[in-house]
């Protein structure tokens, strides 16, 4: 079997005269106490280190660990974790952890290094959020197939240090959109300077040679960022090509074209993104090169299984097949609340376009294609299918209703094929949200798959149907917010949008007057629901209004709701006029939201519905302007979709799309979404690196950052929506 040798940094390591080390015997000079190891996995000394053999065939990285407790924590109390590490063979990932001992066992800093047999000494810096006794500094290192050694030494938590000033690397201080502008559309970068005056740019195309010139136009210190910014806008050039360049205050921009092209190609990497996200199939490589896996919970050891899910503990009685839909984000969850907005959204993408065909049938490359049914359509009813599965049978009590949720009873640790997930999964109980989710989208669903299966279109209405009247029979059954363990809760308390949206999309199918009625008694109608975010999966009811102004009807009064989503588009061109980097995004306090990506676009989607609504370009052009933030033009200089731009995000959380931590397995594939910038830096990752961070600077790239960097089915149905309408456009 193989050795890995561990080595500790003890306290008789070099250190300030503040410091204070909090580990015992690090070094190992005094055998191996206070340590400890997994039942079956002793610790030996070897060569002046403390080695184990680790097992194979365990699932998660906690499967097999070693560690020290009783550590002293001080909240903000600054502490750097070092160790020297040896893994034999190389590559094998372990998880350094300081985190709580006891239930229910908090992370309060992790890091995945990749030990070689030649080993090195790793060295991390983070600050205590909570004070506590009952800390522990430890190894995880099982979820491998086959058996490997660690050793370890110099292993030490140094209290008392200075803290660690992370400085991201921004690059240019020009900031573009690093993909493509369009030839007629708005062309906007903007440059960071301590410059007060305007300053002189100038546009260079592939060659080097100037083809515009200007000034820039100063905008003082932007609350977003901390900056102090100036504007260029170009848009009055109106030639196409690559490579293009802008040159302002000595520093040249990143790369970019002017061309409409990158959109098509954009719209249909985003959409591709739902492919490798399903769960109960087989993921081909001949259809998504580099992403081929076996399928995810279908009962092959050591799978339990989507096909007989039982409740969770005094939830019911029976059991449901839920195979099938979407992977929610970096776990193996699937959520109808989240499914819900994520499905309209497609929906809503197919039923806006001006261009059916770039959405036909063979468009996606999916398993389904050459069927005669356009692929986006193919792939949102893989996750309708889904949903309507998560339905309590009849003869049940509360039957019609939908369960909230299924996931695994516990947490998995990263990496982890959905093939390779152990954990027992679970239902959930019913929600009055999950019901309406499943009552507005399989509405919606009906009316668009008339024209392309007649039958599956009568089962969605009448689904929707009952689903809606189960609703009203249960208004108040509510998911806690208690609800996290082994998934996210997707707790929402408030519903009356749901209702809202609900109605919408039943009325707008079936014409008939009981769901007018109820749309027009909602006291949703007639508010203000264009906040800073227009709409997530817990803020469904602009889902409702956007529909209402759009799809054709004789609801009464149908000219005061299109007037409403206009007022909410000027509303965010308004904002997005007033912002440096042209973000139609103004959260209060400035405190970014999570999924503030997602957030971005959405706002864009209200935007892109006020032109279809007036045919004015300023509308048209503001979700042109809108794109940009997210491809480059922001204050990390960083495009958010994998792929597209010079520096894109590649480190998505996920447990498959892992290849920071694990080299045998992929980046996130093209045309993913990262959730960018999130004030509340919920992670421990983030935590060590971003604490103080300013509005836009609140994001890193690295897979252990899950409230930063995620992916997940909403945020990309926002994407995809976004790029089909631009690409419409341009």
């Amino acid at each position: 079997m193989l050795t890995v040798t561990l080595t500790a940094v003890g306290p008789a390591a070099a250190s300030a005269a503040d410091e204070v080390e909090q580990v015992v015997n690090g070094g190992f000079t005094a055998g191996t106490d206070p340590w400890w190891s997994t039942a079956g996995m002793p610790i030996t000394l070897r060569d002046g280190k403390a080695c184990v053999d680790v097992p194979g065939g365990t699932t998660n990285r906690w499967d097999a660990s070693v560690g020290q407790n009783d550590i002293d924590l001080v909240a903000g109390e600054t502490y750097r974790y070092s160790f020297t590490a040896t893994g034999d063979p190389d590559g094998h990932v372990a998880r350094a952890i300081v985190g709580l001992s006891v239930a229910p066992y908090d992370t309060y800093f992790e890091a995945s290094p990749a030990l070689t047999v030649a080993g090195d000494t790793y060295s991390y810096t983070f600050t205590s959020a909570v004070t506590t006794a009952q800390a522990q500094v430890a190894l995880q290192v099982g979820g491998s197939p086959t058996a490997w050694g660690l050793c370890l030494d110099d292993v030490s938590l140094v209290g008392g240090v200075p803290p660690e000033v992370y400085v991201p690397d921004t690059g240019p201080r020009v900031r573009v959109n690093q993909v493509a502008y369009l030839p007629r559309g708005p062309k906007k970068a903007t440059l960071v300077t301590e410059a007060t005056d305007r300053l002189c740019w100038q546009l260079r195309n592939a060659a080097g040679a100037t083809v515009a010139r200007g000034y820039t136009v100063p905008r003082g210190v932007d609350a977003s960022s901390g900056q102090n910014v100036q504007t260029i806008d170009f848009g009055g050039y109106r030639g196409r090509g690559t490579g293009y360049t802008l040159v302002a205050d000595g520093e040249t921009s990143r790369p970019f074209d002017i061309d409409a092209a990158a959109y098509d190609q954009l719209r249909v990497d985003a959409l591709k993104f739902y492919y490798p996200q399903r769960s109960g199939i087989e993921i081909r490589d001949d259809l998504r090169p580099g992403y081929a896996r076996p399928a995810g919970h279908v009962g092959v050891a050591p799978n339990l299984g989507d096909d007989s899910v039982p409740c969770q503990s005094g939830v019911c009685d029976y059991r449901l097949n839920v195979s099938g839909g979407w992977y929610d984000a970096g776990d193996h969850g699937k959520y109808v609340v989240n499914g819900g907005i994520s499905t309209w959204e497609l929906l809503n993408t197919y039923e806006r376009t001006t261009k059916p065909a770039r959405l036909g049938d063979g468009t996606l490359n999916i398993p389904e294609s050459g069927n005669r049914v356009p692929d986006i359509l193919d792939e949102a009813r893989w996750e309708l299918e889904f949903m309507l599965s998560m339905r309590v049978p009849a003869g049940q009590p509360l039957a019609g209703m939908v369960h909230h949720k299924i996931h695994d009873a516990n947490w998995t640790g990263l990496p982890l094929l959905p093939h390779l997930d152990p954990q027992q999964r679970e239902l959930h109980p019913v929600s009055t949200a999950a019901t309406l989710n499943l009552a507005a989208t399989a509405a919606q669903a009906a009316r668009i798959y008339r024209r392309y299966d007649a039958a599956f279109a009568k089962r969605a209405l009448v689904a929707a149907r009952i689903a809606y009247a189960a609703a009203l029979a249960e208004p108040a059954r509510f998911a806690p917010e208690s609800d996290g363990v082994g998934g996210g809760a997707y707790n929402d308390s408030k519903v009356d949008d749901d209702f809202y949206w609900a109605a919408a999309e039943l009325y707008l199918t079936t014409g008939e007057k009981k769901y007018a009625d109820d749309v027009l008694a909602s006291p949703v109608h007639t508010a203000d629901i264009f906040g800073p975010g227009a709409f997530d999966w817990a803020s469904t009811a602009a889902a409702g209004r956007l529909d209402l102004a759009l799809v054709p009807s004789r609801l009464p009064g149908r000219a005061a709701v299109r007037a409403s989503v206009v007022r909410g588009a000027e509303k965010y061109l308004q904002i997005q006029a007033g912002h440096p980097y042209g973000v139609a995004y103004a959260p209060p306090n400035n405190m970014w939201d999570w999924g503030s990506n997602s957030a971005i676009l959405n706002n864009l989607v209200v935007v892109s519905a006020a032109y279809e609504l007036t045919g004015r370009d300023r509308y048209r052009d503001g979700v042109f302007e809108g794109m940009d933030y997210l491809l480059g033009r922001n204050a990390l200089n960083h495009s958010y979709v994998t792929g597209y731009g010079e520096v894109s995000s590649q480190n998505q959380h996920s447990r498959w799309y892992a290849h920071e931590l694990d080299p045998a397995l992929p980046n996130p594939p093209k045309g993913s979404l990262s959730g960018g910038a999130n004030s509340s830096i919920q992670d421990p990752y983030a935590q060590s690196k971003l604490t103080g961070c300013v509005g836009q600077f609140c994001y890193i790239d690295d897979i252990q950052s899950w409230s930063t960097n995620e992916l997940a089915i909403n945020w990309n149905s926002a994407l995809a929506r976004v790029a089909s309408f631009v690409a419409d456009q341009s």
